[in-house]
C-alpha cells in the first residue's frame, strides 16, 4: 500500500479541494481511500503543499511517430494533406522494424509518464513490420507502467496482402488482450477489407479506431468511390453501433453526418495541434454529442494538459467552448474507458502536482488555472494502478539513461533511411 500524506486532493468532478491522507491500493480495479493516520513503517510520500488529482488518458496517439522529432525534412515539401502522408508519415512507417518500434514505444511511454498520462489509446502503423508489433508496444508500456488500448492501422494502401496481415495480427492480439480494430481512413480501405474489419469488431465485441474526414480528400474519395460520405459508409458497415468505436478528427463532416454521429454510440476524438500543424481545418462540436467527444494528441506529443489548452484556444473562433466544456472533454477520455469496461484507469491512477502559482488556487478557479497556467512541469509524482512510476520527476521502472541512448541510436538509424 502506498500512502500520500498531507495531500490536497482535487475531486475530478466537483473540483472540491480536501486536505487528506490517501491510501492507494496497488493493482487493476483498485481504488483509494482517505485515512486519518498512516500506519508505522508504511511507504508514503509527503505531499504537503502539493495537490493530488486523477492522472490523464491520451485519447488518440501514434507511438510509431515517437522518433519523429527532429527527423530530416521530406524529400519534397508537401503541398497538401495527402502529400504530407505520402512524403512524411507513410515514408516513416514503412521504414520501421522491431527495434525502432520498440524505441518509439519507449519514447512515447516516457513522454506519457512524465506528463502525467497513465493510459494511452494508440493507433499503430508499420506495414512492413506488422507481426508482433502491438505486443512490442504492450511490453514497453507495461514496463514503464502505462496502461493501454492498442490497435493496428489496417489499410489497403500497401496492397491486399499487407492489409490481410494487419487483419490477422489484429485478431491474434484481440484473442488475448483488450484492444480495438484499427483502420487508417476510408480512402485507403476498400469494401472487402472494411467488411472483414467490421466482422472482427463484432466477433471480439470490440470497436473500430479510424481517422475520419481529417481532410476533404477523405470525403472526395469516398463520394467518388462509394457514392456516399465517410460517416455514412462507416454507419452502413455497422461500425458506429459500438460505444468502443473512436473516430479521429471528424473535421469535414456535414449536418447529416453530425446527426448520424449524435445518434450513434461512437466517440469522436479531437486533436487540435495536429489539425493546426497539417492545416486541415478546425474541429467544431456543433451538432455533436459533447459527452461523446474525447481528446488526443495524434502523436504530436504526450502532454494532455497542452492538448486541453490547445483545444480551448483553437476553439475560440469556431464554437467558443467554455472552460468546463474542454475539461469535460478531457474527462470523457476516462468515461470512454469506464463505460466500455477497459482496464487500467481506476481511481488509483493519480498525479501529484507541485503547483505553486502567484495567485490563489482553489476549487472555484481550478479550471482557469488548468487551462491558462498549468504546465506538465507541475507533475512531480505519477501513480499508475497504485504503483509509483514517477518519483520526483524521475522514472522508477527503467534505466532512463540507457533507454535514451537506445532511442537516439534507433532514431538515427531510422532517419538515415528516410
Amino acid at each position: 500500500m502506498l500512502y500520500l500524506k498531507n495531500a490536497t486532493y482535487i475531486n475530478p468532478i466537483s473540483f472540491k479541494f480536501e486536505k487528506v491522507n490517501i491510501a492507494v491500493e496497488e493493482g487493476i480495479d483498485k481504488g483509494i481511500s482517505f485515512v486519518a493516520d498512516i500506519p508505522k513503517n508504511e511507504n508514503y510520500i509527503d505531499c504537503n503543499g502539493m495537490y493530488v488529482a486523477k492522472s490523464f488518458v491520451v485519447g488518440h496517439h501514434h507511438a510509431y511517430s515517437g522518433l519523429a522529432t527532429g527527423m530530416p525534412p521530406a524529400a519534397k515539401n508537401p503541398g497538401n494533406f495527402l502529400e504530407i502522408l505520402q512524403y512524411v508519415w507513410w515514408n516513416l512507417d514503412k521504414k520501421l522494424n522491431k527495434d525502432s518500434i520498440r524505441a518509439s514505444a519507449y519514447a512515447t511511454a516516457i513522454g506519457c509518464a512524465l506528463n502525467g498520462s497513465t493510459f494511452i489509446i494508440d493507433h499503430h502503423a508499420s506495414p512492413f513490420a506488422i507481426e508482433n508489433s502491438m505486443d512490442i508496444l504492450a511490453e514497453v508500456f507495461d514496463e514503464v507502467g502505462i496502461s493501454h488500448l492498442l490497435c493496428y492501422e489496417i489499410s489497403d494502401r500497401d496492397g491486399i496482402e499487407i492489409a490481410q496481415k494487419g487483419l490477422d495480427e489484429t485478431e491474434k492480439y484481440l484473442q488475448k488482450n483488450q484492444g480495438l480494430v484499427g483502420l487508417h481512413a476510408s480512402f485507403t480501405v476498400g469494401d472487402e477489407t472494411m467488411k472483414k474489419a467490421a466482422d472482427l469488431m463484432t466477433k471480439y465485441d470490440s470497436g473500430v479506431h479510424i481517422h475520419v474526414a481529417e481532410d476533404k480528400y477523405d470525403q472526395t474519395r469516398c463520394e467518388a468511390d462509394h457514392n456516399k460520405r465517410v460517416v455514412e459508409r462507416l454507419h452502413d458497415f455497422g461500425m458506429l453501433d459500438s460505444s468502443k468505436t473512436i473516430l479521429g478528427h471528424a473535421i469535414h463532416i456535414n449536418e447529416n453526418e453530425r446527426n448520424i454521429l449524435k445518434n450513434s454510440k461512437a466517440y469522436v476524438v479531437q486533436n487540435p495541434e495536429s489539425n493546426l500543424n497539417n492545416n486541415v481545418g478546425f474541429f467544431t462540436r456543433t451538432g455533436l454529442n459533447i459527452d461523446k467527444i474525447i481528446l488526443g494528441t495524434d502523436g504530436m506529443h504526450s502532454d494532455m494538459i497542452r492538448s486541453a489548452q490547445a483545444a480551448y484556444f483553437a476553439g475560440k473562433p469556431i464554437d467558443n467552448p467554455g472552460l468546463d466544456i474542454i475539461y469535460n472533454q478531457l474527462r470523457n477520455n476516462h468515461n470512454y474507458l469506464k463505460i466500455n469496461d477497459f482496464k487500467g484507469d481506476d481511481d488509483n491512477n493519480l498525479i501529484v502536482l507541485d503547483y505553486n502559482h502567484l495567485t490563489d488556487f482553489n476549487e472555484n478557479n481550478f479550471l482557469g488555472h488548468f487551462l491558462y497556467a498549468m504546465r506538465p512541469s507541475a507533475v512531480r509524482h505519477v501513480i499508475s494502478n497504485g504503483k509509483l512510476i514517477v518519483k520526483d520527476r524521475k522514472l522508477q521502472n527503467i534505466d532512463t539513461e540507457e533507454i535514451v541512448r537506445y532511442t537516439k541510436e534507433q532514431a538515427q538509424r531510422l532517419w538515415n533511411l528516410l
